[in-house]
């Protein structure tokens, strides 16, 4: 471990520091992505309007609920040994009992809950995604299930279900050669493409850890050897941290996986469950005040929190279907 930490360190040396050039775009996708969470997923979830004018980007049908309360006997926010913290789990992983690959004609079914940062309103939403990407499927306004028919999208970095399958089943499960493997895939570099954001190059390092967070969040149906190659491929990355006691949107104790890096403007966790280490959510806290635009006032103010989480997941025959 010690001899895979040095050569690792050692090849992320070679490379700068992210400067402002390539942390603020990263920054301002991030914060647009917060404040429209749907624009991803809308792509795939192309309604039809009421009036029948053309189709529009909409998400699954948002329904306000109360927020949760955190449990009462939630433990406090403590740093743990994350190498230690990463090799139970990548043991727990390894023991899982492994899943079918799904059908192209199949369906993921998922349930989440955002909190926005600034409100606290917090929304469910429910979602149907073809497992081959085709179509999409959400309720509308009045309750009728609508199935659209999802357009490609060339220049975004966002896949199938299948894609992703595909994408994983090709990844080695030893943790060096998997953590070389995602560091040099070139979906990855080159995408997304988006209008007004500038291309950088990003840390070696910070690809790695985003790319695996990506893959270890996206609920599908991975192999369990791979998945405790996942956490082992974590564990040597440079900066990666986990803490106990961090809550997603739903009020849900468990272990905020976040790395360590230059922006010093916000934390942004994601949670896995402390038993089974499954993704619950995400939770993203200013460290101060954010200030966007040359505005006067901070759009997000320090120790504002914007949290999400993954209620249920699921593949079904068809939409609908809650698994």
């Amino acid at each position: 471990m010690d001899e895979d930490l040095r050569l690792l360190r050692e090849w992320r040396a070679e490379i700068p520091e992210p400067g402002q050039e390539w942390i603020i775009p990263q920054r301002r996708r991030m914060l647009a992505r917060i404040r429209g969470r749907g624009r991803a997923l809308g792509r795939r979830l192309l309604l039809v309007g009421a009036l029948g004018a053309a189709t529009a980007l909409a998400v699954a049908t948002l329904r306000p609920e109360a927020p949760a309360p955190s449990p009462a006997s939630a433990p406090p926010v403590a740093r743990l040994d994350s190498g230690v913290v990463l090799a139970h789990a990548a043991e727990v992983a390894g023991r899982r009992k492994g899943d079918r690959v799904p059908l192209p004609t199949q369906w993921h079914y998922t349930k989440t809950l955002d909190k926005q940062a600034n409100s606290g309103t917090v929304t469910a939403s429910e979602a149907w995604i073809r497992y081959d990407g085709r179509q999409s499927a959400a309720f509308d306004e009045g309750g009728k299930m609508v199935v659209s028919d999802v357009p490609p999208d060339p220049g975004d970095d966002d896949l199938s279900p299948q894609q992703y399958d595909a994408k994983l089943r090709e990844l080695p499960t030893d943790p060096k050669k998997l953590l070389a493997k995602v560091t040099a895939d070139r979906h990855w570099i080159d995408y997304p493409k988006e209008e007004g954001v500038p291309e950088a190059a990003e840390p070696d390092a910070d690809r790695a850890y985003r790319v695996i967070m990506l893959y270890l969040s996206r609920y599908g149906t991975m192999p369990p050897r791979l998945e405790a190659a996942m956490f082992r491929a974590l564990a040597l990355v440079p900066g990666v941290r986990v803490e106990q006691g961090v809550s997603d949107a739903a009020g849900r104790s468990g272990l905020g996986v976040w790395m360590e890096g230059t922006d010093t403007v916000f934390r942004n966790y994601y949670i896995l469950d402390r038993d089974t280490y499954r993704y619950l959510g995400t939770r993203m806290v200013w460290l101060r005040d954010e200030f966007i635009g040359g505005d006067s006032e901070p759009a997000f103010r320090k120790g504002a929190v914007w949290s999400t989480a993954l209620l249920s997941s699921a593949i079904v025959d068809r939409p609908g279907r809650r698994g």
